[in-house]
């Protein structure tokens, strides 16, 4: 097998060997273990170093090809995952050297989408954050020096300096209270009360911003995933800015394993679709194939009707789910959407549209 091909271990065959390295790892630190057993975790060791050697070597080799940029994250875990326990090899001569492989524990993160997210938001967020940050110091700095001058008398083994006073602000900052640092005087128990409600405001902006800002930056990717879906849509693609954009609000993506059923004819229907890869089999008396750029079940939002045929996924589909709500608001807002559909609607049912009919969205007496 070619280092190319290790490059492209799986998430979860990666994942595995991780664990089976640092489940290794812990082992060996076990006292009363055999030497065939230390034998036989060592060599699991070296194998798993063995391929993410290859692992390095297949990610450089596929770092000419695309944007370095992108790769360095993964080039940069592959090369730790190596060095270190080599290093630790050469230059460690203690029983300690199998602990260097703990450095594993970064592999999972070389192609995780979550921690790129993070970084984004940290990114996003860092200026508030860094000013929580920064009223965490001073509140720790502050609750030291006052606890240490009303406590240093008292406790001088625990508030004889300020750093000796930092241990229980940051303690009771974060609401942990392990009890081994108490103030004994009335002053110094107010300000331990004040510190802490200080801290549970501290600690619940800090979580605020990062949900805010995860929030915002899912629903950033959503919107850029389903304005690329809508763009891909015939439909849509003559559409300016401000109707796309709300078109990309309108719309629902989903995604139909080959074989699913869309639809069943008889059904109540409340939504209507659009094709974005795949085809569907509609099951006419004449069953008819739609492909890409295609809509169908737009007759339960123009007359209200049941559904009139069913529909099935022939391949694996990928729809934009238009809901009777949301119809009535893109009528109003992009009438010539709303009159296309209407008229495509009509010509299936084998009427020809009025051409003097005012479009949909401009007209309160037409059906929806």
């Amino acid at each position: 097998m070619s280092a190319l091909s290790f490059s492209k271990i799986s998430a979860p065959l990666d994942g595995l060997l991780v664990a089976a390295g640092l489940v290794a790892v812990a082992a060996l630190t076990t006292p009363d273990l055999t030497g065939r057993t230390s034998f036989a975790l060592e060599l699991l060791l070296a194998s798993i170093w063995a391929i993410y050697v290859l692992q390095l070597i297949g990610t450089v080799i596929m770092q000419r090809t695309r944007n370095v940029r992108d790769r360095m994250p993964a080039i940069a875990v592959d090369a730790l995952a190596v060095l270190v326990p080599l290093a630790a090899f050469l230059l460690d001569d203690t029983r300690d050297q199998s602990l260097y492989c703990a450095v594993w524990l970064l592999k999972p993160l070389r192609d995780s989408t979550f921690f790129r997210l993070m970084g984004r938001v940290l990114t996003n967020e860092a200026r508030n954050l860094i000013g929580v940050t920064s009223v965490f110091g001073i509140l720790l700095f502050g609750a030291a020096l006052i606890a240490y001058i009303l406590e240093r008398d008292v406790q001088p083994d625990r508030f004889g300096s300020i750093p000796q006073a930092m241990w229980w602000a940051v303690v009771t900052l974060s609401t942990t209270g392990y009890g081994d640092v108490i103030p004994q005087s009335f002053a110094g128990r107010v300000l331990a009360g004040l510190v802490m409600m200080c801290g549970i405001g501290i600690f619940a902006l800090w979580a605020g911003l990062l949900a805010t800002g995860f929030y915002e930056e899912v629903r950033r990717q959503d919107f850029v995933r389903n304005w690329q879906l809508v763009a891909a849509v015939p439909l849509f693609q003559k559409l300016g800015t401000a109707a796309l954009v709300e078109v990309v609000r309108a719309l629902r993506p989903r995604v139909v394993p080959a074989g699913t059923v869309i639809c069943r004819k008889g059904d109540t229907g409340d939504r209507m679709f659009f094709i974005v890869e795949g085809r569907v089999s509609v099951a006419t008396p004449n069953p008819v194939e739609l492909g890409s750029g295609s809509f169908f079940g737009e007759m339960a939002l123009i007359s209200g009707e049941p559904r009139s045929a069913t529909v099935s996924a022939i391949t694996e589909v990928s729809l934009l789910s238009l809901y009777s709500v949301d119809f009535q608001m893109l009528s109003k807002s992009s009438p010539e959407i709303a009159e296309i559909i209407r008229k495509t609607a009509l010509e299936r049912r084998g009427v020809t549209p009025d051409p003097t009919a005012p479009p949909m969205g401009k007209d309160t007496k037409s059906t929806s």
